[in-house]
């Protein structure tokens, strides 16, 4: 990964006005690259997802990108409240927004389905009361 490009973004609390501005940033930064526009879609929807759910759920974070070759790999940090059940997270529909950002059209539950759904690889690592580490990888080949 000696070729590799890292980005590193702050993803603000509770600021839907600034929400998807790191993906925004990485998508426009991959389609300089001439990375293949497929791959720019599924990076650009998976990392959205993670974008919006640090704001809903965990009060931000930093999201680090690291471009190679072989795949972008994104990493999700945050020290929000953890996830109790991340299989029931997993399932579509399934959410824990409350109200109020339900009403703002977000929190629909669909957040992390599509985050596995877009990238090749998910891992999610998550300590109640500590924070939540979400790994993804999207394959260059």
């Amino acid at each position: 990964m000696s070729d590799a490009i890292r980005m590193t973004y702050e993803v603000p609390a509770d600021d839907f006005t600034r929400a998807g501005e790191a993906s925004s940033n990485v998508k426009s930064k991959l389609k300089k690259m001439g990375v293949d526009p497929e791959i720019i879609r599924k990076v650009a929807i998976a990392m959205y997802e993670g974008e919006i759910n640090m704001v809903i759920h965990a009060s931000g974070g930093t999201i680090e990108v690291i471009v190679s070759p072989e795949e972008i790999l994104m990493i999700l940090k945050d020290q929000g409240p953890g996830i109790e059940n991340i299989d029931l997270a997993m399932q579509a529909g399934y959410s824990t927004a409350p109200d109020n950002i339900r009403n703002l059209g977000f929190g629909a539950g669909m957040g992390l389905p599509n985050m596995k759904k877009y990238s090749d690889e998910l891992k999610i690592e998550s300590v109640l009361g500590v924070g939540t580490t979400v790994t993804m990888k999207v394959k260059m080949i």
